[in-house]
């Protein structure tokens, strides 16, 4: 039985993958700064699995943290670990480029240390910036438009001279949008704004917060950005291909993971109204910096290579998280 590695395991796509990953027999060692992650979850997994599956480790990666390989038999590591708001980004590049490529960076230097030779990287779309084509393929060129997906990029480039080094071998698995909660609803997003689009739309429509409008203008077919919305559960199953996929002796690739669909805000809007029956009182808020109009994804190397594709519908990830939300309509308490 192989144990993982989970950085920012409390985190909303971090929490669903080491579910997953404990349902398909690996063990976990659970590691996050819960700065803003939730203890809560992990702790319901290890009441499900039992502690001799999953550990839980309160790490930060820009601390000292070379106890945690040295007291683990660890066989890989999944890094979902970083900061992850573009708005965000924009107003503090020095939190990205620390959270996330130094931690990276560190982390990557600790594996070497300690002879782990595998790591699966949460990356993003935004290392592209605007699409000069869509489908985007791993090919398109990369040029961000914010800090955020600057930093990712660096990271990328980390692994790159690791591998090119024969010090490891990574898959970098680079989001478009999340979406959904666990099939079970009983793991889902717990920020409260969250950063993704969706989450919020039902979270208005449920009465829970108030939704805003915070895109601004764009040449789209109705002036909204255009998104691509991978459910989380598919997400993660893609992450655990990525493993087997590692562990099988495969080369370090770079991978895209969505649907090859895009919808735009109003179009996820509406569609929540029409699973929640709820009319969405479209309020405009402070316009978000560093956006870009349309990003649709190239997966047909996802298929190729790790044999992926999505099977859950933007509806399926609606209704999960009406459900999540209608059971926990605060979150995680801790």
């Amino acid at each position: 039985m192989k144990t993982i590695l989970i950085t920012g395991a409390g985190g909303y796509i971090g929490s669903v993958a080491t579910s997953l990953l404990l349902e398909n027999g690996y063990n976990v060692v659970a590691v996050d700064n819960f700065s803003t992650g939730y203890l809560a979850p992990l702790e319901l997994l290890q009441n499900t699995y039992g502690k001799e599956r999953i550990k839980i480790i309160t790490v930060d990666l820009k601390g000292f943290f070379a106890h945690v390989f040295e007291e683990n038999q660890i066989d890989a590591v999944l890094h979902y670990a970083a900061s992850c708001s573009v708005n965000e980004s924009m107003q503090k590049p020095q939190k990205y480029f620390t959270n996330n490529s130094s931690a990276t960076q560190r982390l990557l230097h600790t594996m070497v240390d300690h002879k782990v030779d595998k790591i699966v990287f949460s990356s993003t779309c935004a290392v592209y910036g605007e699409a000069e084509y869509v489908p985007i393929d791993e090919i398109h060129p990369t040029h961000p438009a914010n800090p955020y997906g600057e930093s990712k990029l660096i990271s990328e480039t980390f692994l790159k001279w690791y591998s090119t080094q024969k010090m490891l071998r990574y898959v970098a698995l680079r989001y478009f949008n999340v979406c959904g909660a666990t099939d079970d609803t009983k793991i889902g997003d717990s920020k409260k704004p969250s950063v993704h689009l969706m989450q919020n739309a039902v979270r208005g429509a449920l009465g829970l917060e108030p939704f805003y409008l915070t895109c601004g203008k764009f040449d789209t077919k109705d002036g909204t950005p255009v998104r691509d919305y991978v459910n989380v559960v598919d997400l993660n199953r893609a992450h655990l291909l990525a493993l087997e996929y590692l562990f099988k002796g495969g080369e370090s690739e770079i991978i895209n993971l969505g649907t090859g669909t895009g919808n735009s805000v109003l179009e996820i809007v509406k569609k929540v109204e029409e699973v929640t029956g709820a009319k969405i009182h479209l309020d405009t808020g402070s316009e978000r910096a560093g956006e870009y109009a349309t990003m649709i994804a190239s997966i047909e190397k996802a298929q190729r290579v790790l044999g992926w594709k999505p099977t859950h519908s933007l509806e399926d990830s609606v209704r999960s998280l009406v459900s999540w939300y209608t059971n926990r309509p605060k979150g995680w308490e801790k």
